[in-house]
């Protein structure tokens, strides 16, 4: 049954709680413990009460008894795992054990309290689960601010090899090992690994970012693995690194190709054994992160050049995933314009529209800078407008004077069209032609002989 609360709320939102033992003193000790912390609480005798409540309601924490009547309080686990995984379940027992600890952690239980129990011990469960709860609900208030602060984060997509790669995204969410984002400046690669961290297991704890070309290669290894006092002028106190803030949750590497040699033997070691040291300090310590990297480079031609190593490219490239370049996904340019457009005119409190005459002009234009100078150029058609429709005059030149749109996947081009296009481009960025053939998947003398044939066309 139900207790009505006796007091305050341990956070700003009551926690409900379901305590699950067969001795009534028990149940009437613990109830009373958790509505002076300003719980709702819900008792119950029997595992099968236990599993009717746990489908009629979700609950923040449940005691659970490890012997309940001739029943195993254990075999519950799995239904609140199934019905409420974000649920902390403690299990309560007067026979503790080592085995039986690791046990019930092994099948879901968050903490494990033997008895005789304290009522302060039974507060600080409360206290610590009403400051996770409380972390949760601003994770989603941030997230929500960064949709309103940031349009890019909206990750609509009409284009297929965009589409392809959010599937591909939220699968490896699912699997804690590295994954590594690839593509051009600007594409959005910070923006996918956020998403990558939100939909997976550690979406509670921390997202922590390291650009690595904007500092020296001391301060580098600094800002990663942290320093002891005195390590380097400056260093007047202990400080922790990135990976330490990151205990738990997630840590972006952005434009991972910069990161100096030695350093990069630093790294390795940590994303094979999560162990490193402080600079200036002899200890070892361990971090439990997930590594995602990020660059717009071609790492199998750094590493051939001998500028990054390639057992830690193997390392990283666990689940590599290419971001297409904004002319690639030309589906996308007008719809994601329209939905700068609305935001910028929603912060200046004007709501401009753009003219047919714009839309096509952004559309033809090739995008070198992709998202982030889509997002420019509109947020400065916008001031422009100054609350008017925006037209082509209110377009940088190079956008508003852009010729013909160039052969693009799904246009309205011949075959051979867009096969010199994809050539072309290729060879573009190529350091050889060997790696050009490599990158499309036929040999040398025959990429050859078709450049040959379109440099004479």
């Amino acid at each position: 049954m139900s207790r009505p609360t006796a007091g305050p709320a341990a956070s700003g939102r009551q926690l409900h709680v379901l305590v699950v033992d067969d001795e009534k003193n028990i149940r009437s000790v613990l109830v009373a413990c958790l509505e002076s912390a300003g719980c709702r609480v819900v008792e119950a005798a029997t595992l099968t009460s236990a599993r009717g409540a746990i489908e009629r309601s979700a609950f923040d924490l449940v005691f659970l008894d490890l012997r309940v009547g001739d029943e195993n309080g254990l075999d519950f686990l799995p239904t609140v795992v199934t019905r409420s995984p974000s649920t902390d379940v403690v299990v309560i027992t007067a026979f503790a054990t080592i085995s039986t600890a690791v046990d019930a952690i092994h099948r879901g239980a968050r903490d494990y309290l033997p008895k005789p129990f304290t009522p302060a011990q039974i507060r600080h469960i409360v206290d610590r689960v009403a400051k996770q709860r409380d972390l949760e609900r601003e994770v989603v208030a941030l997230r929500s601010q960064l949709d309103h602060a940031a349009p890019e984060l909206d990750l609509t997509s009409e284009a297929a090899s965009m589409r392809q790669l959010f599937d591909l995204l939220d699968k490896a969410a699912a699997h804690d090992v590295p994954v590594l984002l690839r593509g051009e400046n600007g594409t959005g690669k910070s923006v996918l690994a956020r998403r990558l961290h939100y939909m997976g297991t550690r979406h509670d704890r921390p997202f922590v970012v390291v650009n690595c070309p904007t500092l020296s290669e001391e301060l580098l290894a600094s800002e990663l693995f942290g320093h002891a006092k005195g390590a380097f002028t400056g260093a007047v106190r202990d400080q922790a690194g990135r990976v330490e803030v990151a205990e738990g949750g997630t840590l972006f590497l952005d434009e991972i190709a910069e990161m100096p040699p030695a350093l990069q033997a630093k790294l390795l070691r940590f994303v094979q054994d999560h162990e490193f040291e402080r600079i200036g300090e002899n200890q070892t310590r361990r971090a439990d992160v997930r590594i995602v990297a990020a660059t717009n480079r071609d790492l199998d031609a750094e590493v051939k050049a001998g500028r990054f190593r390639e057992d830690l490219l193997y390392r990283l490239n666990t689940f590599e995933l290419m971001v297409p370049p904004l002319r690639e996904r030309r589906e996308d340019i007008v719809p994601m314009a329209r939905r700068f457009v609305a935001f910028f005119g929603k912060k200046m409190r004007h709501a401009p529209q753009l003219l047919p005459e714009a839309e096509a002009a952004l559309a033809r234009y090739d995008w070198p800078g992709n998202v982030r100078e889509l997002r420019n150029a509109i947020e400065r058609a916008a001031i422009i407008s100054g609350g008017s429709s925006i037209g082509v005059e209110a377009l940088p030149d190079r956008i508003a004077g852009a010729k013909r749109d160039r052969p693009y996947v799904g246009g309205d081009f011949s075959f051979d069209d867009v096969e010199r296009e994809h050539m072309t481009r290729v060879l573009e960025r190529a350091a050889t032609l060997e790696e050009g053939a490599r990158i499309l998947g036929i040999d040398t003398s025959t990429l050859w002989r078709k450049r040959k044939k379109l440099e004479e066309s």
